[in-house]
């Protein structure tokens, strides 16, 4: 079986958070068997704003990368976006990796002024390339300096496209690292077909073999109320869905079981060459967190 790594998402989709709930995940996390600390951006929702995040992160862990898995740059200024992401990379002293997407959400152009004309593979392309030239050291202007602070890692925070089809993997190969994929249904077949995609692109264009990593939606117990709190959790997040499409969908997205179950579907994951599954939570309920870790401790 090939080694795989076990990364935690952050509970941010979920309601009423606060400080310390957040504190007490990320510190977990830091201090416990996980690969990396994740979390992605939305803006019209009531999350916190994912920069913000990335300083509080940096800030409450030591060791484990910080892994944002999704950020959308045409809702940035791609400067902007590139000081805060090098800022990020030097107070996590270079743990930081950054998947970039579109987005699924019309909703969250509007919300902050943005074009959802812009919401293509190649607007993101380019955004990208600023920020590398950023990260890089160039002037895009007269200035007397060029923008910083530096990254701690030379070039910036390593990229990942965070994608779910073979044609945005492709139109990726230029400028991402890896892949930072979502499954809803746990088919390993089909994700082994992206994977493969992704590994020939790399391999055509003569870079390294790309990073591989999904994820999914997971709730951990005996019984029903798993699934029931996968159901409500979906609820909550796919609030820009009709309801009953969501409960169309409700009974195969994400995961719902028991700990020895939990290891079951990730050793399948490990058989395909997965490096990372990064599990995404569907409550702030920490023993969720602690039964987690209990089943990551298996892969470490």
């Amino acid at each position: 079986m090939t080694p795989v790594r076990i990364g935690m998402t952050m509970p941010v989709m979920e309601p009423d958070l606060d400080a310390d709930t957040l504190h007490s995940w990320a510190t977990t996390i830091d201090n416990g068997p996980f690969s990396s600390l994740c979390w992605g951006e939305r803006i019209a929702f009531d999350n916190p704003e994912c920069l913000t995040f990335l300083g509080a992160a940096a800030a409450w862990t030591d060791r484990v990368p910080l892994v944002m898995t999704v950020v959308v740059p045409q809702l940035h200024d791609p400067v902007m976006l590139a000081k805060s992401l090098a800022t990020g990379d030097m107070l996590s002293e270079g743990r930081l990796t950054v998947a970039l997407g579109v987005g699924g959400r019309h909703e969250d152009y509007r919300a902050v002024g943005a074009d959802p004309s812009t919401q293509t593979m190649r607007q993101l392309a380019d955004r990208a390339a600023t920020m590398k030239r950023v990260w890089a050291g160039e002037k895009l202007t007269e200035s007397v300096l060029p923008v910083g602070p530096p990254p701690h890692r030379k070039g910036g925070p390593e990229l990942h496209v965070g994608t779910t089809g073979p044609k945005t993997i492709r139109s990726a190969v230029d400028w991402a690292d890896g892949i930072a994929g979502v499954t809803l249904d746990l088919d390993t077949r089909k994700q082994d077909e992206l994977f493969d995609v992704a590994r020939s692109a790399w391999a055509e264009a003569g870079r390294a073999a790309p990073r591989l990593a999904t994820s999914f939606w997971f709730a951990i117990g005996d019984g029903d109320a798993p699934r029931a709190q996968v159901t409500r959790h979906l609820h909550h997040y796919m609030n820009w869905i009709p309801s009953d499409f969501v409960d169309a969908i409700a009974p195969t997205t994400g995961w719902s079981g028991t700990e020895a179950e939990l290891v079951e579907v990730l050793r399948r994951f490990a058989d395909i060459g997965t490096d990372e599954v990064q599990l995404i939570p569907t409550s702030s309920d920490p023993d969720q967190l602690r039964r987690a870790a209990d089943v990551a401790a298996a892969f470490d």
